[in-house]
């Protein structure tokens, strides 16, 4: 291939990146090529050497020069990789192989004749549905316009994750000529900023776009082309700010997982511009406080996912519930909120009684019973730690004339009767943490033997906790409370068993985790053991 220009996409050694220039550099000979790499950790510096910047990278220190050389691949056309991938050559008529039966580790291998039939099923490209040319270098279409239409024109889902393909223009190049096509998925590419790109997405409902670096008012070009689509993922694209005018009717659902957008009141005027919007993810964001809405401004949003953000008040949450008064489902796993041991204790019970619409908090069904033991625990507490005055307690809890209302006007004289009545219904449960090593093996049905010497070497931790509380729930407070035993990812799967009257252990399976620890027969003194892989 001849010297690439600027803007071609290249592989090299594994690592994909951009050429951001080509020519001389100061005080070496013969041509270079300045490349700015989609990991910056295969980069050395951002463009400049001794003192001469050559080209920027968006990325700091991403960027690198290197000399043209034939073992770099400037990829391929969109059908020479389909073919490459879903089409096997024929070995030739009535030809005898040699297979593996993969079910036996590849100690078994039988001779199959004819083999060239069941190649030729699967070479109908015209039949696929769904296409992955994830890493498959794709880079260009080169051939004859309508030759991708004539080659497979019913495909429905399309993945060019971390292609060569350069601009907006290739792909809805591609894309015409696939009149079905409903989701596309470009993660991990490096697209130019699109100018004027062709009405090719008419039918297109989902569009991935994480860790491509794109900016929103790039998001909004784009999404302009696309009238039918309801779902965008944006993650991983160091977005911080929003801005409104020109956004998709049609959109549902908005993921921006990872971004830097901190905001909250900036957020919300952007997206109230988008009449059919029900979900958003601001996951791993840099928001750290919601303050309450000016009179009618609110959000019509269903699920929100606020996790692992920065928010550290009560305050926020009761915000948050007139912003967003019809949510259903909400996630707060991994704000400071939850994490301080002072608020962990309770935070599920006080978050669930603050916001009357929710159905699940971080991925737990919410039960009406549920429900009802937060609230009467939510009055409680108002009554014994908050401020003694009806006046007073509203402005500080917005939803305490609502309860009063629903269940009665807390006593000031019997708050420490209700307390000890709420008590009474609180478990004391023991937990014994093993790392997964030390645990006994389970029997095929995951239960263990009875031991009664199982936790006389383990430290006991005390939860108290509702018997309404679902599984789910529990688990979720169980990982937090062991962090102290594991480094476990809030991701990690947390294994229960409780110890029942013949001192064996039964499985707590997952299947299991909509229903309320009472209905498992979890009672106060339980013995619960757990691992988390």
């Amino acid at each position: 291939m001849a010297t690439p220009s600027q803007g071609t996409r290249l592989s090299l050694g594994g690592s994909t990146g951009t050429v951001k220039f080509v020519g001389e550099v100061q005080n070496t000979s013969g041509i270079w090529l300045g490349v700015e790499w989609d990991d910056s950790k295969r980069g050395k510096h951002d463009g400049v050497k001794d003192g001469i910047r050559y080209f920027t990278c968006r990325i700091p220190n991403s960027g690198s020069f290197i000399r043209p050389t034939p073992s770099i691949s400037y990829g391929v056309s969109f059908l020479y990789a389909l073919r490459a991938k879903y089409v096997e050559m024929p070995h030739g008529s009535g030809s005898q192989e040699k297979v593996m039966l993969g079910s036996s580790n590849g100690a078994i291998e039988v001779e199959a004749v004819d083999l060239d039939k069941i190649r030729g099923k699967f070479a109908h490209l015209d039949r696929l549905r769904e296409v992955s040319l994830d890493n498959e270098n794709v880079s260009r279409y080169d051939e004859t316009t309508g030759t991708i239409r004539a080659t497979c024109p019913n495909v429905r889902g399309l993945d060019l994750s971390t292609s060569l393909i350069p601009n907006w223009e290739t792909i809805a190049r591609i894309s015409a000529e696939l009149p079905a096509l409903q989701r596309l998925t470009l993660n991990r590419n490096r697209l130019q900023a699109p100018t004027d790109i062709p009405l090719a997405f008419s039918n297109l409902l989902q569009l991935r776009l994480n860790g491509t670096l794109i900016t929103w008012p790039e998001v909004k070009q784009v999404t302009s082309v696309m009238p039918a689509l309801r779902v965008v993922e944006l993650g991983y694209n160091l977005i911080s700010k929003l801005s409104s005018g020109g956004e998709s009717s049609a959109l549902e659902s908005i993921n921006l997982d990872s971004n830097e957008c901190n905001d909250w009141v900036h957020i919300c005027d952007c997206f109230q511009h988008y009449p059919s919007l029900e979900r958003i993810v601001l996951t791993s964001n840099k928001i750290d406080k919601i303050p309450p809405p000016v009179t009618g401004r609110t959000l019509d949003v269903k699920h929100l996912s606020l996790s692992f953000n920065a928010l550290g008040s009560w305050g926020d949450i009761d915000a948050l519930s007139t912003w967003c008064p019809n949510l259903q489902t909400l996630t707060l796993i991994g704000n400071p909120l939850f994490n301080d041991p002072v608020h962990t204790r309770n935070s599920r019970q006080l978050a669930i009684a603050r916001y009357p619409s929710l159905s699940a908090l971080d991925a737990a069904t919410i039960s009406a019973k549920e429900r009802k033991d937060c609230e009467l625990f939510y009055l409680s507490h108002i009554a014994l730690h908050g401020p003694k005055t009806d006046a007073e307690r509203t402005l500080a809890h917005p939803r305490y004339a609502d309860l009063c209302l629903k269940y009665g006007r807390p006593d000031e004289r019997d708050s420490s009767q209700r307390q000890e009545k709420l008590s009474s219904r609180l478990m004391d449960l023991n937990m014994y943490y093993f790392p997964k090593e030390s645990l006994p093996k389970p029997d095929p049905r995951g239960q263990i033997p009875p031991n009664n010497n199982l936790m006389d070497n383990t430290d006991r931790t005390i939860l108290r906790v509702l018997p309404t509380m679902t599984l789910r729930a529990f688990r979720l407070k169980v990982r937090k409370t062991m962090k102290q035993h594991a480094a476990a990812s809030d991701t990690a799967m947390v294994l229960l068993w409780l110890q029942m009257q013949d001192t064996s252990w039964a499985l707590l399976d997952i299947d299991r985790d909509q229903h309320d620890l009472a209905w498992l027969g979890v009672e106060s003194g339980s013995n619960i053991i757990c691992t988390i892989q």
